[in-house]
């Protein structure tokens, strides 16, 4: 009883985020995600007691496929800032296929400052992203002499791009191609110079990458998967 459960439970996400994703926050209906689900609004309820607690819901499995993927790539043993790159790739690919990706972003945007609403992927998205970077200066990557507010910045603001250019509706192919453009122009202002050749700016090759985005199955997904994320801070600062 228990599994099936857990297996409703999951499908209920799934739903919500294909319907927050498609419809936005405002316009999805808990009936129509229960109906997209296959299952009653009672069921829906007895998991979810408002449209709150499940975006909720999908804000945090968001958060636990990106947990899954900075550890499967750091797993892969490239340097933080081959890591900052491919994460980019990982987003791409997400957005494109698992809905809670995009859903979570858009909550995020038009649900802003409801207290109800205590995950912002928004947020944790750039923890990742400011802590690597971070990282890739901590280990000597970066140029020197370069103001940090400013690196950071440049580098916040075309990651956060990425999900704007997916939301035009470009192909997957199209947006992986602007994904690799945007690094070729990018490594060079944020590296020594000549060191942008130790980098790959595109998909990080199949043998070594990590399993696709569809692959963290939402059978394999922990419980409470997101209390070990990085604090969402976008510091503007060089701690």
């Amino acid at each position: 009883m228990q599994e099936r459960s857990e297996r409703t439970r999951r499908k209920l996400v799934h739903a919500g985020a294909e319907m927050f994703h498609r419809n936005g926050y405002a316009n999805a209906t808990l009936l129509e995600i229960a109906a997209f689900a296959g299952v009653t609004k009672g069921a829906l309820y007895f998991h979810f007691a408002s449209k709150d607690e499940l975006a909720e819901a999908v804000q945090l499995r968001g958060c636990e496929l990106l947990q899954e993927s900075v550890s499967a790539l750091r797993a892969c043993g490239g340097s933080p800032l081959q890591t900052l790159v491919d994460l980019t790739h990982w987003l791409a690919l997400g957005l494109r296929e698992e809905p809670a990706i995009p859903a979570s972003f858009r909550i995020t945007r038009e649900c802003a400052g409801l207290p109800s609403l205590a995950t912002d992927f928004h947020r944790i998205w750039l923890a990742e992203v400011c802590g690597l970077l971070r990282a890739a200066r901590d280990a000597g990557e970066l140029r020197t002499g370069g103001r940090w507010e400013s690196i950071e910045s440049l580098v916040a603001a075309a990651a956060c791009g990425i999900e704007t250019l997916a939301a035009t509706g470009m192909s997957y192919a199209e947006l992986q191609r602007r994904v690799a453009g945007l690094w070729s122009l990018l490594l060079p202002s944020l590296v020594p110079e000549g060191a942008q050749r130790e980098f790959r700016v595109g998909m990080p090759d199949p043998d070594t990458a990590p399993g696709r985005v569809g692959d963290v199955r939402e059978d394999d997904a922990p419980d409470g998967g997101v209390d070990h994320l990085s604090p969402p801070v976008f510091s503007g600062s060089s701690t």
